[in-house]
Parts: structure tokens; C-alpha cells; sequence
């Protein structure tokens, strides 16, 4: 299940709280020619336990964070701040195209 946020959300903010909740894995910093090939390996990553992943619009990193954190509790969020999707796509092309501020991504 993956969350994409739309509410604005600090994204060094966004970043530190999940660091101090969960444990950040690895980041995986791409640019244009090498995305496509790190994403793979991101999301290869995000199928072990409790593993999700992070991404954010204007970071050209994927962070890989390990542990349960209730995001909604955290930022206050409400149904109308966040879409849920089962599309492994759609939160990457709704950050990509400045849709939503970040997603939050579980395989």
C-alpha cells in the first residue's frame, strides 16, 4: 500500500521525523541518466520485513527506512491530505510531476 502526500510537508522535516521513529536503511541518490536503474534496486530493497520507502519531490534520492511508523499520527493528516494506490508507479509520477509532495512506498 503506498501513501502519496499532497499537504505540504517540509521535506527536511518530513526526513528527520522518520529518522527518529525508523531506522534509515540506505539512500539511494540517482540523477536523470541513472534513475531507472537505482529505482530497481530500491524497490528490490523494499521487499524485505518492514522495509518502505521514501521519496520526495526536488530530492533526487530514494531513502530506504526499516520500521512501523503511523505517518497519519505523525503529520496529523487527513484522508483529504493523502491518496492511497496499490500502482507501484503512481507515487513516483505524482512527486515527478509536483502532484504531491512526497510518497510514502511499501511493496
Amino acid at each position: 500500500m503506498n501513501k502519496i502526500i499532497t499537504k505540504w510537508i517540509e521535506p527536511y522535516v518530513l526526513l528527520e521525523t522518520l529518522k527518529k521513529d525508523c531506522k534509515l536503511v540506505k539512500d539511494f541518490t540517482f540523477d536523470g541518466f541513472s534513475k531507472n536503474e537505482i529505482k530497481k534496486e530500491f524497490l528490490k530493497q523494499l521487499e524485505k520485513e518492514n522495509n518502505f520507502g521514501l521519496y520526495m519531490k526536488n530530492v533526487n534520492k530514494f531513502y530506504l527506512f526499516n520500521g512501523n511508523v503511523d505517518i497519519d499520527k505523525i503529520f496529523e493528516l487527513t484522508p483529504i491530505d493523502y491518496e492511497v494506490t496499490e500502482d507501484i508507479e503512481k507515487p513516483f509520477e505524482m512527486v515527478d510531476m509536483g502532484k504531491a509532495e512526497a510518497s510514502i512506498i511499501k511493496s
